[in-house]
């Protein structure tokens, strides 16, 4: 099964972006989108792709259970699956839903696999942009099939491009952050979906980006991804990113060079 679980999980992804979620982009109406807690917006369509995916990943993998990001609105107990033995899928059917919600892009489509609480393979597929990441913890990420470790491009120090989702940070931080950003070269507000600043890092259209929010399902594919392709993600503090974490704040960078440059400009106090 693992020769053929990349692609196998790579197809479950596109099936679920061509069936369920790319027929309703732009074609929602008011019924289809709902509130499920101050800010946040769930459509018809994260729901639909949640089915299907979770479907389709039981049925690749036997016995294993499903923690998306739609069923834990309804029960966060699911949460507690995640240090389970044997193997439990994270999904996130559509990642950047405010975006898909108001017929904007990007938005994407993500799957975890942990096993034994370890994560152990991710999955990020951008439909509109036709992209897919792929890969295993230890064995590389491929992007549309080509391998991507090493080969990501990194600019000269002080020419970084990269993200950072200030909106939640408490405000010193933020302040910090900011003022940083003049240090580093170009600082990018981010783009409302984690998936496509995963994907931009291991394309080298971005050399890192920064997040406050760290929920699983946002993070295990990507993080999982980037590790792979040698890149880094930790916590402010430099612990290593676990989905299982409590914590708040991650930086993502293509490599330990590029880490250690942007947490100095901006989170060095």
């Amino acid at each position: 099964m693992a020769d053929t679980l990349l692609d196998d999980v790579g197809d479950l992804l596109r099936e679920a972006a061509d069936q369920v979620v790319l027929p309703l982009f732009r074609k929602l109406d008011d019924a289809d989108v709902s509130e499920k807690a101050p800010g946040e917006v769930v459509t018809i369509a994260d729901r639909r792709a949640e089915e299907l995916l979770s479907a389709g990943l039981r049925r690749l993998r036997p016995g294993s259970k499903v923690v998306g990001e739609e069923g834990v609105a309804d029960d966060p107990e699911l949460l507690r699956h995640l240090r389970d033995a044997g193997d439990v899928w994270l999904v996130d059917p559509v990642d950047g839903t405010a975006n898909f919600a108001a017929g904007r892009r990007p938005f994407a489509l993500m799957v975890s696999l942990l096993t034994d609480g370890q994560p152990v393979a991710g999955w990020i597929l951008d439909p509109l942009a036709d992209t897919l990441a792929a890969g295993w913890a230890d064995d590389g990420t491929v992007l549309n099939g080509r391998p991507v470790g090493g080969t990501i491009p990194v600019p000269p120090r002080g020419e970084l491009r990269g993200a950072a989702m200030t909106r939640f940070l408490p405000p010193e931080t933020r302040d910090r952050v900011r003022a940083g950003g003049r240090r580093i070269g170009e600082l990018l507000p981010g783009q409302h979906c984690a998936g496509r600043e995963y994907l931009d890092i291991l394309t080298g259209e971005q050399q890192f980006t920064l997040f406050w929010r760290t929920l699983p399902w946002d993070h295990a594919p990507g993080t999982v991804l980037v590790r792979a392709a040698g890149g880094v993600a930790r916590r402010f503090d430099g612990v290593d990113y676990h989905p299982t974490d409590d914590g708040r704040g991650l930086l993502v960078a293509v490599n330990e060079q590029v880490w250690t440059e942007v947490r100095d400009a901006l989170l060095a106090p």
